[in-house]
């Protein structure tokens, strides 16, 4: 998960109020004390922290609980908000209004320049967009072979010439052949450090392409130090927006984010992940509320649109609906949330799901068992897959060996279908079957009022 020791701290601080009798100036000055240490651990600066938390104490004793709400739930919210507010409040979409819609990306070595490249080419060819990328880095050795590897990953056209040294002449070179395409990426050139050279070659790339957004990639290791980066950027190349690589795998992952917030130029996209869909737009409200364990099911829904049709995942839904769920269904659900992601990031996403204190070895053993239904669902024949009652030893021994698993995995998969069914019946039965599958998953006595 993207920041998971913030996550899990302030996730703690929301327990904490909903488990407190009261709310009081003694519980208010803990879960301050409890911000300050979760923000502090991810290398977010000192004055910014005690700035928010002075902040969220003042809201909490002064301001009264609309009508309608408890003292708990008005914290809660204050506590949502005011993170909001810290990491920039609002999000700006790219939208693409004039083509060829120009996006350059700048910043410094080892950053991900170039993968990101990918990945927003991607990004915008989900929407419908013809997309081309542009190398323009002459520096580092092999920058147009890497950018011409992510372009097949992606299925995307890359124009470069490795030959030459000059960036503005490549662009110059292709210019007339870019102006067929929607969007365009340019993949510029980086330094160790903001030199008069570097400067000097973006302002001239800049005057010359008319770039729609000017993004300043940086990756979030650099914690607090990305302030004085995207500050540095803002000034001399006229920056309008920051992406944030490898957001999923450090600590300083919030003194990044917020520090860029600050600046002016807002935070745009985050990278989550090594994938080419480990990739999204950054909205702060979306943001903390899978920080908090709220969900978002805005990206949720997003995912599983890219992954199903509206056509199949009304097909799929109409056959639920009935009690006429095979294993074919199965299938093609597990094919949809094989294309949504991995399973600890879509659980994150999912609404109370994020605050159960889900084991990651546990979704990971989920994960593995999902790619062996795959390979036993493959192995079954039509009349199996239509009626999964029919499997009994005999073919689940042919079917364990054609998969390459044992027959007990297979008999789990049936079991698991079996289950599938029966739930999908109870919710069908509408309240006493939502009862009863409450009842059997908690053990206890549930009642609707």
């Amino acid at each position: 998960m993207v920041l998971e020791k913030l996550g899990d701290s302030l996730k703690g601080t929301l327990e904490k109020i909903a488990k407190a009798i009261f709310v009081d100036e003694k519980l208010i000055n803990e879960l301050i004390k409890d911000i300050q240490r979760a923000l502090l651990q991810s290398d977010v600066n000192v004055k910014m922290v005690f700035e928010l938390t002075k902040q969220i104490k003042d809201r909490a004793l002064k301001e009264e609980p609309p009508a309608g709400i408890t003292k708990k739930e008005h914290l809660i919210k204050i506590v949502y908000e005011e993170l909001v507010k810290f990491l920039g409040e609002t999000t700006e979409k790219i939208e693409v209004t004039s083509k060829p819609y120009k996006l350059m990306l700048v910043g410094l070595f080892g950053n991900g320049k170039t993968t990101t490249c990918g990945k927003l080419g991607k990004y915008f060819m989900k929407r419908g967009h013809k997309v081309a990328l542009v190398s323009l880095d002459v520096w580092r050795p092999a920058a147009y072979e890497q950018l011409v590897q992510i372009g097949k990953q992606i299925n995307v056209p890359v124009f470069g010439n490795p030959k030459e040294k000059k960036a503005l002449k490549i662009y110059k070179e292709f210019e007339k052949d870019l102006k067929k395409f929607d969007v365009l990426i340019f993949d510029t050139a980086g330094r160790d450090a903001l030199s008069k050279d570097l400067i000097s070659e973006l302002n001239d790339l800049n005057k010359a392409i008319k770039a729609d957004q000017r993004l300043l990639v940086i990756g979030a290791d650099v914690g607090q130090a990305a302030e004085k980066q995207a500050s540095a950027f803002h000034d001399v190349c006229n920056v309008n927006g920051v992406i944030i690589t490898k957001l999923d795998g450090t600590a300083k992952g919030g003194g990044a984010l917020i520090a860029c917030a600050v600046t002016g130029a807002k935070v745009k996209f985050i990278g989550i992940g090594e994938k080419v869909d480990d990739f999204e737009y950054f909205d702060p409200e979306r943001f903390v509320g899978r920080l908090l364990g709220m969900g978002d099911l805005q990206a949720l829904l997003e995912k599983a649109r890219e992954a199903m049709t509206e056509e199949d995942a009304a097909d799929l839904g109409k056959k639920l609906l009935k009690g006429e769920f095979n294993l074919i269904d199965l299938y093609q659900q597990m094919e949809a949330m094989k294309k949504m992601g991995s399973l600890s990031k879509l659980v994150e996403m999912i609404p109370g799901f994020g605050q159960l204190k889900m084991p990651k070895e546990a979704l990971q053993v989920q994960e593995g068992k999902l790619e062996k239904w795959k390979y036993i669902i493959d192995s079954c024949t039509k009349e199996e897959l239509e009626d999964p009652e029919k499997i009994d030893g005999k073919r689940a021994e042919r079917i364990a060996k054609g998969a390459g698993v044992s027959v007990s995995e297979v008999r789990e998969l049936v079991k698991q279908y079996k289950q599938s069914k029966k739930m999908i019946k109870m919710v069908k039965g509408g309240e006493k079957g939502m009862q009863k599958m409450m009842q059997k998953m908690s053990g206890k006595n549930v009642r609707f009022k």
